[in-house]
């Protein structure tokens, strides 16, 4: 399995980019945030999954650790495979995805392509548990105040093997001022 990939953007097409590793080209699909930040020549680093059918092979790529977890969430679903899930990755940044499952937002997931109004609860049924406390969420802007988007902590965290809710509760009381390693040793030590 390929876990992650580094290198240079080649190339960019129909939400895929091309990455460059050591003269070796890989596809990968990424949500449309990530299409849209991606620039020719300029590094990058993507978590990967590897979706392997019989007729292909497919790699869908994220640059933060959370995001994959996430997409992987959405995949478990019944009806939502790895196209839907990237559609559903498009709305917006992970962490409005993660907060509108938080919210019970069906509306917001029924927006990506091909994902109907049954298919969506069932995202919010079967994952609102599973994504962690919502942040403050405003519905009609699809906006979040509070991002953890980016939150190193969190990251490392779900490296370490927790699940997204219990990381975000575990960092919840944790003042975000300080250094990343001290937030990660506080939430070991209090547990959840």
């Amino acid at each position: 399995m390929i876990a992650h990939i580094s290198g240079k953007i080649a190339e960019k097409f129909n939400g895929s980019i091309i990455v460059d590793v050591s003269g070796v080209g890989y596809e990968v699909i990424v949500p449309q945030y990530e299409y849209d930040k991606a620039m020719l020549d300029n590094s990058i680093k993507l978590y990967t999954y590897h979706h392997i059918r019989e007729q292909s092979q497919e790699l869908f790529g994220f640059s933060s650790l959370a995001a994959k977890k996430i997409f992987e969430l959405l995949i478990t679903v019944q009806g939502i495979g790895p196209k839907a899930g990237i559609a559903i990755m498009s709305l917006g940044d992970y962490e409005q995805v993660r907060n509108a499952i938080a919210n019970e937002d069906s509306k917001y997931i029924q927006k990506a392509n091909g994902v109907g109004k049954k298919s969506a609860e069932r995202v919010i049924v079967d994952l609102k548990d599973k994504v962690g406390i919502a942040t403050s969420y405003n519905a009609e802007e699809e906006k979040v105040n509070g991002d953890i988007s980016g939150d190193e902590a969190l990251e490392a965290l779900v490296a370490l093997g927790f699940n997204l809710k219990d990381a975000i509760l575990s960092l919840k009381d944790i003042p975000e001022d300080l250094p990343v390693s001290e937030r990660v040793k506080i939430a070991l030590k209090n547990g959840i």
